[in-house]
């Protein structure tokens, strides 16, 4: 299984390079923040007495919270569509003979070569910010000056448990569809994609909504000093809410592809039709490229929109110099999360074009031209591009909201227009280009070649 396991990577470079970018985040972060805790447990006692703004613990808290939560997102994000590119193949292994049991330790081998492979890297990364950052704080006054960052190897160990035990628990759901069934209804399923959601899935979507508005309004009843604390939970209820857009994608993404596709046909009928049949037709594939837009324009948007309305809700010197070190917190955080759901959009857009090689392959043998297909790829770019603004202004608007409530005890909010629109400005630049990019250089090539030799 061993050698399967490892044949599989070298097959699909392109789901597992991004699995692995995902994990080296992940560990570099938990190593950053795990570094940043030790170094407050271990130095408290050399370094008594308060200093200027938050300490050590509540950033690695509070910060860090939001963004390890993320990084495990973009893993299990990553890992489900790599295992799902590989669907055909181990249902064809499934048929030979191959037990679930078999099959199961074939994917978490997967999982565990690959976050082997990046721990070191991400070790190295992770120390090296977290220096960088105790620098930094230490010049705002934020921690004391002779603290230093412990060469303990606790940090490295807890980053790598918890990425392994995040992503052997991911491998297990995402395995889960090809071994709870058999074989022959297995093969059958990865030929074609399934048309609805299932009610597990539903109704765990449904949970993480419902989950999602509870934080919010958590947020919005806190008092206007604790507004730390509703930004906080402003911020965790919009990536709890980001995760319910994960779990009902397909459905949500179906309905916004109708609905942007309609006026798309008529104004392009050759590759706006087929366009718009593709992505309501695989709402699954359409929401494995369109969540990951939403959580950088959701994320992005939400701390972008709740850092104005602090500045504005500010009064008095205090409060002033309390609303600069918080907003310069913010800014940190929000390009950290932002690097996070960019790389993650990236991943995502690139393994999810290169697996319609056969597809393009396809149409070409029918008829179809180069050109026609980019027109078809850029239509479905801008879509897809779109469908993702869109869900995650959504989610935006509904955190920023409640924040704004308990801050100012306005629902309206104070928005940076020009700042959000350059958040969906930028979502669109990763967006269209990744998918032309990669589907140009998908659609080169023999095209009875590549429909022969199967996907991939």
């Amino acid at each position: 299984m061993a050698a399967i396991a490892l044949g599989q990577m070298r097959r699909r470079p392109a789901a597992f390079i991004g699995l692995a970018v995902a994990l080296f985040l992940a560990v570099a972060t938990v190593t950053l923040f795990g570094s940043l805790f030790a170094t407050d447990v271990m130095a408290s006692a050399a370094t008594p007495g308060a200093t200027a703004g938050p300490g050590l613990v509540v950033i690695a808290g509070v910060f860090g919270e939001i963004a390890v939560l993320i990084a495990f997102f973009v893993v299990v994000n990553a890992l489900g569509f790599a295992v799902r590119q590989q669907h055909r193949e181990l249902a064809l292994l499934r048929t030979i003979a191959a037990t679930p049991r078999q099959t199961r330790r074939l994917v978490r081998g997967q999982v565990i070569a690959t976050t082997l492979l990046v721990t070191a890297p991400g070790w190295g990364a992770g120390a090296a910010a977290a220096r960088r950052l105790l620098t930094e704080l230490q010049r705002r006054g934020m921690a004391a000056p002779g603290v230093r960052v412990p060469g303990t190897p606790v940090p490295m160990l807890v980053a790598l448990a918890a990425a392994l035990a995040v992503g052997l628990a991911a491998s297990a759901v995402a395995a889960r569809r090809i071994t709870a069934i058999a074989p022959a209804a297995a093969l059958t399923a990865s030929s074609a994609e399934q048309g609805r959601t299932g009610a597990p899935r539903l109704l765990a979507g449904i949970g993480a909504l419902v989950g999602g508005v509870l934080l919010l309004r958590l947020a919005a009843t806190r008092p206007p000093e604790q507004s730390d604390k509703a930004g906080q939970a402003a911020l965790l209820g919009a990536l709890v809410l980001l995760i319910a857009v994960a779990l009902a994608g397909p459905l949500a993404a179906r309905v916004l592809a109708a609905a942007l596709g309609a006026p798309v046909r008529p104004l392009a009928p050759g590759a706006g039709w087929l366009a718009d049949a593709n992505l309501r037709g695989y709402a699954r594939r359409l929401s494995s490229a369109v969540v990951p837009v939403a959580l950088l324009v959701g994320l992005s948007g939400t701390m972008v929109i709740m850092t104005r309305t602090a500045e504005h809700s500010a009064s008095g010197t205090a409060a002033s110099v309390a609303s600069a070190t918080d907003v310069w917190l913010r800014q940190a955080e929000l390009a950290l999360l932002a690097c996070f759901a960019a790389v993650s959009v990236v991943n995502t857009l690139v393994a999810v074009t290169a697996d319609r090689r056969r597809e393009f392959a396809l149409l070409r043998l029918v008829g179809a031209t180069r050109s026609q297909l980019l027109r078809m790829l850029t239509t479905e770019a801008v879509l897809t591009a779109a469908v993702g603004v869109l869900l995650g202004t959504a989610v935006a608007g509904a955190a920023s909201a409640a924040f704004s409530t308990a801050v100012t005890g306005s629902v309206v909010p104070s928005v940076p227009v020009a700042a959000c629109g350059w958040i969906a400005a930028g979502a669109a630049a990763l967006t269209v280009p990744c998918i032309l990019a990669t589907g140009l250089a998908a659609i080169h090539g023999p095209a009875a070649e590549l429909v022969s030799g199967g996907r991939g």
